[in-house]
């Protein structure tokens, strides 16, 4: 079952009770013609999924939503789109828990921290027919998290916050509104690319990376011009377009 509702900044929304995964629910609308900007969500998800084929723990009580854009910039510029996101949530996060700001970070490219525990996760996926799709996934822990993560999990009521889903989901979209406008299509990322920083954790610091074929160690100097991660070794700067971290240290 699913209601189609308005009000979340002027954006449209379809809400589910559950759905395998709201990411996989807006890809289809989107090939059947939907051009956005669309909110999908869901109570709970079935097969929720994180990056690289992982799978996001689904209950209820806890924030799943996409939004789905149509063409929100080159294809070459949507990568950035994940600090815009992450941007946007930890706005949300803070607005609706001021009592947390002081602890939340950002983690490259799109978690984000409470307490340096991952408390929510980003997952953006695109098409290019027929029109180039973008959709944004969140998944924000409010009432619960796994417990057998690679990285520390939290939740928002763990860290002492009640946040209701509905309404953490109404920041969002008016933070998500926000952020895109500020980044204008990737013309401006220089301004996203400098807030994010501010809030990034780790920066400076000895980071773990986790490539696909790889670990790197190095010290975390900041983003290049197109996102990427840039990692000092030995006095060599690397750029990394994708992995993880999975830990710091200070040397």
């Amino acid at each position: 079952m699913n209601r189609e509702a308005t009000g979340l900044a002027g954006v449209r929304h379809i809400a589910y009770e559950t759905l395998g995964s709201t990411n996989a629910e807006a890809l289809a609308l989107a090939r059947a013609g939907e051009r956005g900007p669309l909110w999908v969500t869901a109570e709970s998800q079935t097969a929720g999924r994180g990056r690289r084929g992982s799978q996001w723990v689904s209950p209820r009580g806890n924030l799943y939503a996409t939004l789905l854009l149509s063409e929100p910039a080159s294809p070459d510029r949507a990568p950035q789109l994940s600090f815009v996101a992450a941007l946007a949530l930890h706005d949300a996060v803070a607005a609706c828990a001021p009592e947390l700001r002081p602890v939340l970070n950002v983690k490259w490219p799109n978690d984000l921290l409470a307490k340096q525990a991952k408390v929510a996760g980003i997952l953006i996926e695109g098409e290019s027919g027929p029109r180039f799709t973008v959709v944004i996934g969140f998944g924000v822990n409010c009432a619960s998290h796994p417990d057998d993560t690679s990285y520390a999990a939290t939740s928002l009521a763990k860290a002492g916050v009640v946040v209701a889903p509905d309404l953490l989901l109404a920041s969002l979209s008016d933070a998500m509104q926000r952020r895109l406008a500020q980044w204008n299509s990737g013309r401006d990322f220089v301004a996203t690319r400098a807030d994010w920083l501010k809030r990034a954790s780790g920066f400076g610091q000895v980071m773990h990376v986790r490539l696909p074929e790889r670990e790197l160690l190095g010290r975390f100097e900041g983003l290049d011009d197109a996102g990427r991660l840039l990692l000092v070794q030995g006095g060599n700067v690397t750029a990394i377009a994708a992995g993880e971290v999975f830990g710091f240290s200070e040397h």
